[in-house]
Parts: structure tokens; sequence; C-alpha cells
């Protein structure tokens, strides 16, 4: 099979940057390592495709004499040659792509012998449901949700009082195992610490061992003005104890709005539809139309407003946080067509035709006219 252009492998541009270049690879090293792709023969000559375009685009001599002569250039300066020898060492592929060892291995890959591996607990989500009301001015909801905590009795270490942890004789106290595939030498989880570079021999007796126990929490959170509907808060430290007593995690806590009956909102603006009759539209009218927070105001009907014309009432909007300007309200008036006349009400409506005049032959109304209105 023909060698592709390194580029396109990469899948940037020609002038793509250093970060460009990093960040492409970075993302198909973790689609098709081995690891993550176990005897999928096409995943892996995808991965020392995507590597061997790295080692040459990453560099900056070698780079150049691609650029100028293509793979001639490149011949002998390893990525096709000297590939097997460019990388031995896993580390030495990803260098300072240290998360990707997150991704594979759940921790840094670079444990000290011996030494426990204190790292922030995990970050929590809690979904609330709020009414439309609560979102547009604010409030304060109680949630309930569930967290580990560090044990009280062996203060998150796992190790019964008086005893402590004993390096993993497999590892060492690295984590890592390492084995051949391929040229590679690939490291992975120790089977029997787990990853964790050590051995509890006396486990806690409250905790079994884990350092953490499952507690229900309840804390106040505060809903501010103006929230969307999909946005979040942070509250910090509410989230997992961290492992071996590493400092907990975060509590990201997201807003689920509900729609209203009446309102619907666009950016910091209301809006609303309230019915009128034939002759308030025609004539003009004072209405009484009630806002979100429930106070009535009164509102000046134009003469001779059309159906579907809005209304823009100031100030009776959302409210752009402690102290803002608030956005609008907006009314869209609708015209209601009776479906039943009195025998009076159609003697009038007859009336008024005649001294008004009907057009028999109305005219198509423009339809720049129409998107107007």
């Amino acid at each position: 099979m023909a060698k592709r252009d390194y580029y396109e492998v990469l899948g940037v541009q020609k002038g793509a940057t250093k970060d460009d270049i990093k960040k492409a690879y970075r993302k198909l090293a973790i689609q098709y390592h081995p690891d993550k792709n176990q005897g999928n023969k096409e995943a892996e000559e995808k991965f020392k495709e995507a590597t061997e375009a790295y080692e040459i685009l990453s560099d900056d001599q070698k780079k150049a004499a691609y650029d100028q002569f293509g793979f001639a250039g490149v011949e002998g300066m390893g990525g096709q040659q000297d590939f097997s020898s460019a990388f031995r060492d896993f580390g030495d592929i990803f260098g300072d792509f240290s998360s990707i060892f997150d991704t594979f291995f759940g921790g840094s890959g670079r444990r000290s012998s011996g030494s426990s591996d204190v790292r922030q607990g995990a970050n929590l989500r809690y979904d609330v449901d709020i009414s439309f009301k609560d979102a547009v001015f604010g409030t304060k909801v109680e949630i309930q949700y569930s967290r580990n905590e560090a044990c009280p009795v062996c203060k998150g270490t796992g190790a019964s009082s008086g005893t402590g942890k004993k390096v993993c004789s497999t590892c060492g106290g690295s984590g890592q195992v390492r084995h051949s595939q391929g040229f590679f030498s690939v490291a992975s989880a120790c089977p029997n610490c787990g990853g964790e570079g050590y051995i509890i021999e006396h486990p806690c007796k409250e905790c079994n061992g884990s350092g953490t126990q499952k507690k229900r929490q309840k804390i106040m959170v505060t809903v501010p003005p103006g929230v969307e509907n999909g946005k979040r808060v942070l509250i910090p430290r509410q989230g997992d104890a961290g492992p071996n007593g590493g400092p907990p995690g975060d509590l990201y806590v997201f807003f689920r709005v509900k729609s209203h009956e009446y309102f619907e909102r666009q950016d910091m603006d209301l809006y609303c539809a309230v019915p009128i009759s034939i002759s308030q539209a025609a004539l003009g009218a004072d209405i009484h139309v009630m806002t979100l927070d429930g106070k009535t105001i009164k509102v000046k009907v134009p003469p001779g407003i059309q159906n579907g014309k809005m209304l823009r009432i100031r100030d009776e909007g959302i409210p752009a946080g402690p102290g803002g300007r608030r956005g609008n309200l907006y009314i869209k008036f609708m015209i209601q067509i009776p479906t039943k006349l009195s025998r009076r009400g159609k003697e009038l409506m007859e009336e008024l035709a005649r001294v008004e005049g009907e057009d028999d032959s109305p005219k198509p109304i423009p339809l720049a006219e129409l998107s107007e209105q």
C-alpha cells in the first residue's frame, strides 16, 4: 500500500503549528492505541502510521526536509527506516502528554516507589429541576445526593490503625508492569495492586480498605437570577473524597428549567400573547396584563392594531444580575374573531360592513409586508 502524506495522516494543513500537530497526533494515538484495540491489526497500523508522521512533523529539521523533498528527504532520518527504534518506550512516544496515561491506566504513570498516590477526588454532577419563574428571578433549592467521604476511622488511608501500606512486590511501587507488543514496550496497570503501587495487608474494618464511605448529604444551592436551561454552578469541594486522604472533588449542579404556560424567553426578554376583541383592536383600549412576577400592568392598545403585532414593555423582562437592568416584555396581540354572534351583534357587524364597505375582490398581500408583521 502506498504511503500517505504525513499531513494527511494527521489531518492537518501544511502550515500547521507544532501545537496543532501535537493535538492531532494525541487524538489519533488515543483512538488507535493497541491497548484500546487489542487484536485489531487495522488500528495498530493506524497507530504506527500516526506515530511515524508525528516523529517527522514534530522535528523542525525532519519537517523541513520532508516539506522540500517528500519521503526521499527523510529517508534514513527515522519515520521510515528507523521507526522501530524511534520510540522504545511508551512514555517516550507521548512525551509531555501526561493525561494520556490517565486515559489508559487511570494514573499519571510516574508514581514514585512506595509513595501513596494522593489525588483529588472525582467531580460529581447533580441535575435539578426549577420552575420558569424561579429561573428568572432566582431562588434557593435544597438538594440531596450521595458522595464518598473520607473514612473517619482510618482518615482515608484504608489501613487499620497502627498499620500501613506495603510496597507492591510485583511492580516495585510504580503501579505499572510492562510487556512487549511488537516493537513497543507497553505499560499497563499492575494486576497485583491494581495500579496503586502498594498493598494494604490489614484493611480498615470500617471501610474495608477503600478509605471512603458513601454518605448522604444535603446542601442549599443558590439559583442565580436569569439562569438559563442547561447552565450550571460550581460548588467547590463537595464532590467525592480523594484517594489516600486526598482533597475532595467539586460538585456541578445543572439546572433544567421547566416551560411556562404563558411566557417564554429569548436572551433577556420575555414574550407572551394576549387576546383582544375586534372592537378593542379597531378602536384601541386600555387593558390590564398580568406579568411573570404576579403584578398587573396597564397596557394601552393602539387603535387599528393588526393581528400578531407586538408591543414592547420596558424593564419587565429577565433581571441582568443584582442591580442590573432588566430585559423587556413583548406582548403579542391576538385578535379574537367571535364564532357565534347574537342577533344584535350580527346586525351591528352587517351595518359596519355597509358603512365601511367590503372589498369582494381583494388583492394578495405583498410577501414583504407579511415578513414585517
